[in-house]
This record gives structure tokens, C-alpha cells and sequence, in this order.
């Protein structure tokens, strides 16, 4: 497997293309995005456990019932949620879609993404749909990509090749999110396209598998969104033998993801809003993956360690804190933590108790742009990794007047 260029486009037969259509104000600013795959794909898709949901949404679901889909229309700037018309409004724009294509309406993913509850209509859609579709191109993965930002800073844009069944295979993505990220839920927003020949079964079992791992294990703010999506076509056009079993194709295909999947979820926790800092923390030896996984939750989540990795604060009171409370079955008096950044290693706990440790070295560890919170639990034979990001004065400032 090895990094490759071209985003959602990578993959043989995906076309893409990104425009301003007036949803944001800033002209400059592109909001409105298109991913089509010449071929019906095979698709599926995780969703926001928020029990509030967009109308995209609800509109994607029952399209992807029969396990097709051959295009993904996403804007920016309007979250299309909470809106009496909003099922109306996503319907329509699949329609337009699926006119301009010449392909079913069903075989359309909307999304959408951007101020929740606000008024919405469907003149933007109408009057650049035929801009949009005519701008489709082998490179136009960074049009899309922008097309879909809304507080991100930097594009989130992935490709990888690799070889599956003596075939030259690729898996490109796209995503957004920057805010209202918290784990338990589906992703941001994440369109994944890849040439590989799978059946929806498997391919259904495998983005739950991934997402458990990656996407889930993100969190920026605690706040779980309402248009949370990741979406995955399969145009079947690197000409493998269909996986149809859990055999050495399927998990060629499944690290390929992975790896894709990581690097977007790490993208989105540097990115988060304000930040200025990822924070992964790896935890080790813990007596289930799902221990595991809730220290390294508990730990990303929490508010007063975030602000004191702001702060350059080696305060590891806060991450004892933090497992504490996590409802995993701990023993706290066998728990070792490490900081880490490529400045060095920093021993602050062991067996559940400080270390003496220069404050000088700490800060200098801290202040790197990418700390690692390794936590030792010391107590079995299972790990988990989260990712986040610190609190920051400007989070506050974005969130503050987010809508005005």
C-alpha cells in the first residue's frame, strides 16, 4: 500500500467538482460540492447517533436501502436541519442531481453541512446544478473538498493504491469537521470512493468495523452533530474477484480503509476548531478493548486536560482525573502515563502516583504541535487510541458568533 495523489478521484471511474453557489456569502468561498462514479456503485454508510438528525439524512437512508449509489451531492452553509421543508428541500436536490446525470434519483447521497435550523431554499441548487455537473473532472477531488468545509483551515484529502487479487486497487476520500465532533457516532462528514469489487454485506460490515476504531475514537468538543455521515461507493472497476467472505482480499481492503480512516480522523482532531494541538492517547494493557477505549475517550474529552495542554501544563492530575471517571474497570494504583512529543519523554505517573519531573523539559515536550498521552494501565492485554485536540481561547471565539 502506498500514498497516492488525487482524493475521492484516485479510484478509476470518479469524477468531482466543487462551486460557489451562493449558500455562504463569502464568494470566495466554495459550497457546494459533487462526486460522481461513471459506473452504479455498491454503498454504505454510518450515521450521527444524535437523535436530532439532518434531512439529508433521512433522505440518504431510504436511498440506500437496495445498497446503490452513483453520485454524492454535499454544500456547505446550511446544515438543512430542523427545517419544516427540509426532506422536501434534500429530495428536490437529488432530483437535480439525478436529471443533470442522467442517472435515479435513489442512486443519489445527499449531505449537507453547516448552521443547524436555519431557513433554506432550493434556488441555488436549480441555478448552478448544470455548472456543477459540467465542471466534473479526473482532478477535481480539491474543488469538492472545499466545496464541503465550513470551519475547517485545511482540506482533509486522502489516496492510497495497493494490490488485491493482482489487481492495482485505490481507496480515495474526502472529509470535513472541525466543530461539534464527540465519539459514539458516526463520523463527520467522510465520502470515501474506492474501484474494489465488494458486496454490500461485506462492505457494510467492514466500514462499522473501521468506523469503531477510527472516526469513533475522535472528539474535538463533546458535542456530537445532527448531519454526522460517512458514505463509502465501490465502482467494482479494479477488476478483483467480488469480495464476498472475510477472507485476505477483504482484509487487504479493510487496512487499506483503515489507514485512510486514521488519517482523516487525526486531520479532524488537529484541525479542530481553535486548536493548536493533536493529542492522541494511546492506552495499553487494559483488560478489554472496551476499557480500553473508555479511558482513552475519557481522557481526550476532558475539558480541563485540553486546556492544560493549551497551556503547556504538564498537569497529569487531570488525565488520573479523567480515568477515574471513566466507566471502565481500572485499577488506578497500577496506572503509568507518559507524555510524549518528538522533543522527548516525559514520566509523570507511576503506579498512580507523581514523578518528579523538570517543569522546563515538560514545557518544551508540550510545546510541540502533536503530543502523545501514553497511559499504561498495566492490568491485560488490550489497547485503544483516541484523538483531540487542547482548548483554546479562539474555540470560544468561534463557537461565540458561529451563526452571525
Amino acid at each position: 500500500m502506498r500514498d497516492i495523489t488525487g482524493g475521492v478521484c484516485a479510484p478509476e471511474g470518479f469524477v468531482a467538482n466543487g462551486i460557489h453557489a451562493g449558500m455562504r456569502k463569502n464568494k470566495a468561498k466554495k459550497d457546494l460540492a459533487l462526486i460522481y462514479s461513471k459506473e452504479p456503485c455498491i454503498a454504505a454508510a454510518t450515521y450521527t447517533q444524535n437523535k436530532v438528525k439532518g434531512a439529508p439524512l433521512i433522505v440518504t437512508k431510504k436511498h440506500l436501502k437496495d445498497g446503490i449509489a452513483q453520485a454524492i451531492i454535499c454544500n456547505s452553509g446550511n446544515a438543512n436541519t430542523c427545517n419544516s421543508n427540509g426532506v422536501e428541500l434534500a429530495t428536490e436536490t437529488s432530483e437535480l442531481v439525478a436529471k443533470e446525470l442522467g442517472i435515479k434519483e435513489e442512486d443519489v447521497i445527499v449531505a449537507s453541512t453547516g448552521v443547524i435550523g436555519q431557513p433554506m431554499v432550493i434556488d441555488p441548487f436549480k441555478e448552478h446544478m448544470h455548472e456543477l455537473v459540467a465542471g466534473l473532472k479526473k482532478d477535481g477531488s480539491d474543488d469538492a473538498v472545499h466545496g464541503i468545509m465550513t470551519t475547517d483551515t485545511q482540506p482533509k484529502e486522502y489516496a492510497v493504491e495497493f494490490v488485491i487479487d493482482g489487481q492495482i486497487a485505490h481507496i480515495g476520500a474526502i472529509a470535513k469537521g472541525s466543530g461539534m465532533i464527540h465519539p459514539n457516532m458516526a463520523t463527520m462528514l467522510a465520502f470515501v470512493t474506492s474501484d474494489v469489487d465488494i458486496s454490500k454485506e461485506m462492505l457494510d460490515i467492514m466500514i462499522h468495523e473501521v468506523v469503531n476504531d477510527t472516526f469513533n475514537m475522535v472528539s474535538v468538543d463533546g458535542d456530537t452533530s445532527t448531519n454526522d455521515m460517512l458514505c463509502v461507493m465501490c465502482n467494482g472497476l479494479a477488476g478483483n474477484k467480488k469480495i464476498v467472505f472475510k477472507d485476505h482480499d477483504y482484509q487487504v481492503m479493510e487496512d487499506a480503509l483503515f489507514y485512510i480512516c486514521e488519517q482523516l480522523s487525526r486531520g479532524i482532531a488537529k484541525d479542530g476548531e481553535g486548536a493548536t494541538k493533536l493529542l492522541t492517547c494511546k492506552v495499553s494493557h487494559a483488560k478489554s478493548v472496551w476499557n480500553a477505549k473508555a479511558v482513552a475517550k475519557s481522557v481526550i474529552t476532558s475539558s480541563l486536560f485540553k486546556a492544560a495542554m493549551f497551556g503547556k501544563d504538564a498537569n497529569w492530575g487531570r488525565i488520573l482525573c479523567a480515568i477515574g471517571y471513566a466507566p471502565a474497570d481500572v485499577d488506578v494504583n497500577k496506572v503509568d502515563v507518559h507524555l510524549q512529543s518528538t522533543v522527548g519523554d516525559l514520566y509523570v505517573c507511576h503506579n498512580g502516583m507523581g514523578v518528579e519531573f523538570d517543569e522546563e523539559f515538560a514545557t518544551k515536550v508540550l510545546s510541540e504541535d502533536e503530543i502523545i498521552i501514553a497511559i499504561d494501565l498495566n492490568d491485560g492485554d488490550y489497547s485503544a487510541t483516541a484523538w483531540g485536540c487542547d482548548l483554546t481561547y479562539d474555540y470560544v471565539k468561534i463557537n461565540g458568533d458561529y451563526r452571525t
